[in-house]
């Protein structure tokens, strides 16, 4: 099954390539590694604010990770296509979270669980979490990712 095809079976339709709003693009290809920009958590358009181990859950925050795995997908759609992705390669993870909040890597799960199940093993990732005092615009969550196309 395709990525496209787990894509639907999920009831996933991939958002368009977000505008960057700072001095930075949304991706880079060197080679046949794809670099994408950190994507943040978001709600109906709007940054998705709040901090972990204040005002929001360690369930709250995987599923603003799990959105921002869809995010990653569409920028990567739109940078080389999903079908051209040979692997997931790694994500970093910045958690908006108290000082005192350690599950950020539970957060992360969101969009890794994702990517294992759109893409199989290729979908299967080295990554990093960290918790952060902040993030921009005070969203949640922001994920990069990097990827091996063919």
């Amino acid at each position: 099954m395709s990525a496209y095809d787990k894509l639907k079976a999920l009831n996933i339709t991939l958002p368009p390539v977000a505008i960057p709003v700072a001095a930075y693009l949304p991706f880079v290809q060197t080679g046949n590694l794809v670099f994408l920009s950190g994507h943040i958590a978001k709600k109906d358009g709007k940054p998705l604010v709040g901090q972990l181990g204040k005002n929001m859950t360690t369930e709250e925050g995987k599923a603003a990770a799990r959105s921002v795995a869809i995010d990653l997908m569409g920028t990567l759609e739109a940078a080389v296509g999903l079908g051209k992705v040979k692997r997931i390669v790694k994500l970093m993870s910045l958690v908006n979270s108290t000082g005192d909040y350690t599950e950020q890597h539970l957060v992360t799960n969101g969009a890794s669980e994702l990517f294992a199940e759109v893409f199989g093993d290729a979908g299967k990732h080295a990554r990093s979490a960290f918790g952060v005092a902040q993030v921009p615009m005070g969203a949640c969550v922001e994920i990069d990712l990097v990827a091996e196309v063919e």
